[in-house]
């Protein structure tokens, strides 16, 4: 749900009304009745939500709705904004139909990592659900329990836990892992990330490589050459043979995930063990994910879930709505919305706007020429 009734009240001063669509928010554990104590006006349906919105607020939006999109787009009117993740670096398309019809469209998966900008970061919000509950998944499909215990039949040892990308998904499956008393190893190309890993009880594990450039400006992973990738697996090898649990979260933004578990290193792992691979809908780390579905090879099973947030609707809701809200109020000036192109958090998330793709990346996508940005109201 892309607004609860609590995340409403980060907008109460900024003069702004919301109309819900009736039952959007039951799946997640917000009736109606909570919107309308809030204020809240309930609308019959999804029709009328976009014919009386100034601004639409999703979950996800063009080219990330696969589903709903068209049928969306089809009620989108000239003037509007809409709000939501849209996958702009992989769905160009459906950007420049919003462009067309003269939609204002942002992205939050484009909120700079900055500091001012942490209370909207929406992408980092679901990756530590999907972080957390990727080792939910583990202990639920692993053969055997997390912790050491000392029975009366004896010590059972406790499972190993190997996480490859040490981002929030990564950092926040070393911290589940550990509280569920796994022994847990981790990699990330950053080398300064390492203190984070420690701190959280992990054992770092280090490969030496040229690792300069392996982070972008904004904070996010950045693709590095298949040469490094080929040496860097030949390293990890010998560690993911020894783990019960390895979790893998390395994506890069509009690009195919890196490979970093092969079919033979799988082929090593002892039968029970199990892989979850939080990039599936990235094509995946692990060279056997499939997307949305669990495969056994080898008595290895190998786990590929797609949108895991949405398996924890409570609360996934919760933080990307205080998100949005917290990215709406910045968007208000003066009792009114406004589109400041100096802002970088605006700038960087903005993707349409004048009838025009207007984000850099996604201009370069759809092969529209550069050209001087429009002026910001």
């Amino acid at each position: 749900m892309a607004m609860t009734p609590r995340a409403m009240e980060v907008l109460s001063k900024s003069n702004v009304a919301f109309l819900i669509e009736s039952g959007a928010g039951v799946s997640a554990g917000f009736p109606d009745l909570e919107y309308e104590q809030k204020g809240a006006r309930i609308t019959a349906g999804r029709a009328e939500v976009f014919a009386g919105s100034d601004v639409i607020l999703q979950v996800r939006t063009a080219g990330a709705n696969p589903e709903g999109a068209g049928s969306d787009l089809r009620l989108f009117r000239s003037g509007q904004m809409v709000i939501g993740f849209g996958e702009p670096l992989n769905a160009g398309p459906e950007y420049a139909e919003l462009a067309g019809r003269g939609v204002t469209s942002f992205a939050m998966e484009l909120i700079p990592r900055i500091t001012r900008a942490q209370t909207m970061d929406a992408l980092s919000s679901m990756a530590t659900i999907a972080g957390y509950k990727a080792v939910i998944l583990a202990a639920d499909g692993l053969p055997r329990m997390f912790p050491m215990l000392m029975t009366a039949a004896g010590t059972i040892t406790p499972a190993r836990v190997f996480v490859l990308g040490a981002g929030v998904a990564g950092l926040q499956a070393i911290a589940t892992a550990r509280r569920l008393g796994a022994v847990v190893v981790a990699y990330d190309v950053r080398q300064a990330v390492r203190e984070q890993i420690e701190s959280l009880g992990a054992k770092f594990v280090a490969v030496e490589l040229e690792t300069s450039q392996a982070e972008e400006r904004g904070g996010y992973a950045k693709e590095l050459g298949e040469d490094f990738y080929r040496r860097q697996r030949e390293v990890l090898t010998s560690v993911v043979e020894q783990q019960d649990v390895v979790i893998t979260t390395a994506a890069v933004p509009g690009k195919k995930a890196p490979v970093l578990i092969t079919r033979d290193m799988v082929a090593r792992m002892a039968p029970g063990s199990l892989v979850v691979d939080l990039a599936a809908e990235r094509g995946g780390n692990c060279e056997l994910t499939q997307p949305g579905r669990t495969i056994v090879e080898g008595g290895v099973t190998i786990r590929g879930p797609l949108n895991l947030p949405s398996t924890v609707p409570f609360h996934a809701s919760q933080m990307y709505s205080r998100n949005v809200a917290t990215f709406v109020r910045h968007l208000v000036a003066d009792g009114s919305l406004s589109i400041n192109l100096d802002d970088q958090i605006t700038r960087d998330t903005l993707v349409t706007y004048s009838g025009q793709v207007i984000h850099p990346r996604v201009r370069e996508i759809l092969q529209i020429p550069a050209e001087e940005p429009a002026k910001g109201d």
